[in-house]
């Protein structure tokens, strides 16, 4: 018996929402506490995943079969990597002069 071709859109809210509960999970289980707005982050992604089957809007945020916009996925794998311990420290630089030769010092 031949199997009917799978449904994309489902299996993009399934893999999200899994992704959602793993991190979520990972950071009970580690210890980690996640802050307000990441606790929210996840809750309010998850309800609009469960109502709307994916959790923005407008297409031009995200791929047609994708369940999470692409800056969705970008913050949920910061979460995921804050709860793994992963996450390293953002270094920042000084603007500052450059080593080489300056404009007009001939």
């Amino acid at each position: 018996m031949k199997r009917g071709a799978p449904d994309l859109k489902a299996q993009a809210k399934r893999a999200a929402l899994n992704a959602l509960k793993r991190a979520r999970r990972t950071a009970d289980k580690a210890g980690i506490e996640l802050s307000d707005w990441e606790g929210e982050f996840l809750g309010s992604v998850e309800d609009r995943l469960k109502t709307y089957g994916r959790a923005f809007g407008d297409p031009e945020k995200g791929a047609a079969g994708q369940a999470l916009s692409m800056l969705q996925a970008v913050k949920l794998k910061e979460i995921t990597a804050k709860a793994k311990g992963d996450k390293k420290p953002m270094k920042r630089k000084a603007f500052g002069r450059r080593s080489g030769p300056s404009e007009g010092s001939e």
